[in-house]
């Protein structure tokens, strides 16, 4: 295949529906983990395209969602500041902390700025060295390389007026945790192709292993999704839990090897606060030394700062999937994108999001 279209294909996809009706003889649950895999699922009707037995649950996989409130709140403190110029990239802008959003601190006269690329960042600082110039640094593994190498380069211009607010999480110690939770339904995993891409899969292997689930590494387009339930089903099926690779023109078990060895020389594990969920071992990256002198929350003075998540929101749940997002009395109520109670419902990635777009009229 060469084109997107091929990816849409409607009998493609009509064909693995059948196929995965013909393989199944008990009902299963599936989670897929990335934002952009829900908002495809939704868009194209998928999961109503399944036999009755598979359901679909929604995962942690937006990586603007599970940034906690108190990392937003310490973005809007930062931006605030008159001496601050504060670059993000613009699914950010719109996610609600505790007193408003980066909107609006911009609307309050603090120099937000929308850049494309950390490097931009890095460059505004050349150009500006009587500011303070401070980047948000939100993603999963995927962005983690772009992040690195805006710190790598700071470095080499010795700049000390750029700085990097660091909220990077990693996706396997959140499906650790998801599936080591007592209630657990979840019974195999379309893992995001993107992530795996950057880090390989080779970390999946123990999980599915220890935890008894196949892990479908997959890709973001209708087929590559239907693709990566079939697989997913013929290994439950036959009674295999292997992480197995739908999404072969962009991922390689070893992953990118020059990114990797970029996050790790720039990059150490450390916990990391998922909104909704709760502290994870593991979970995240933050600047190691010589680099950590470009981390904001130190330069700012905001290490120990904490707030309490807000309990109107219960975009936790819908992130553990053990909600739907229509199942929130907010939802579409006291919830919408032009008045958010947290951050799923204006996210590009978010499951409320994509509810509220394509199946709020249902």
């Amino acid at each position: 295949m060469k084109y997107i279209d091929e990816y849409r294909s409607a009998d493609v996809v009509h064909r693995f529906a059948r196929e995965i009706a013909a393989i199944m003889k008990r009902p299963w649950s599936i989670m897929e983990v990335c934002g952009g895999q829900t908002h495809a699922i939704v868009k194209f009707g998928l999961d109503e395209l399944l036999p009755a037995g598979v359901t679909l649950i929604h995962g942690p996989g937006c990586p603007v969602c599970v940034t906690p409130l108190e990392m937003i709140d310490k973005a809007n403190l930062i931006a605030a500041l008159p001496e601050v110029i504060f670059c993000s990239f613009g699914d950010m802008l719109r996610v609600p902390g505790t007193a408003g959003d980066l909107m609006t601190v911009k609307a309050r006269g603090g120099d937000v700025r929308v850049i494309y690329s950390p490097l931009d960042a890095v460059k505004l600082a050349q150009e500006n060295p009587q500011q303070e110039v401070v980047f948000f640094g939100v993603g999963f593994e995927t962005t983690a390389p772009a992040n690195a190498m805006a710190a790598h380069r700071a470095r080499q211009l010795g700049l000390r007026n750029f700085s990097l607010l660091v909220a990077q999480m990693r996706v396997p110690p959140a499906l650790e945790a998801i599936l080591s939770s007592p209630e657990r339904r979840i019974q195999g995993i379309l893992a995001a192709g993107h992530v795996c891409t950057v880090m390989g899969y080779s970390e999946y292997e123990p999980i599915a292993q220890h935890y008894g689930v196949p892990i479908v590494v997959t890709g973001f387009e209708p087929v590559d999704i239907m693709q990566g339930v079939y697989l997913c089903v013929k290994q439950l099926e036959e009674g295999r839990t292997e992480v197995e690779n739908q999404y072969v023109r962009s991922v390689r078990r070893e992953g990118n090897v020059s990114a990797r060895k970029l996050i790790r020389d720039i990059f150490a594990v450390t916990p990391r606060n998922w909104r909704g969920i709760g502290k994870i071992p593991d979970s995240g990256f933050r600047l190691r030394a010589p680099y950590d002198v470009f981390d904001a929350e130190q330069r700012f003075g905001l290490s120990d700062y904490r707030v309490k998540e807000s309990s109107d929101c219960r975009g936790g749940l819908v992130l553990q999937g053990a909600i739907r997002p229509s199942a929130c009395a907010e939802f579409g109520a006291r919830c919408t994108p032009e008045h958010p109670l947290g951050a799923l419902m204006v996210s590009s990635e978010g499951a409320c999001a994509a509810y509220y777009r394509y199946r709020r009229f249902q």
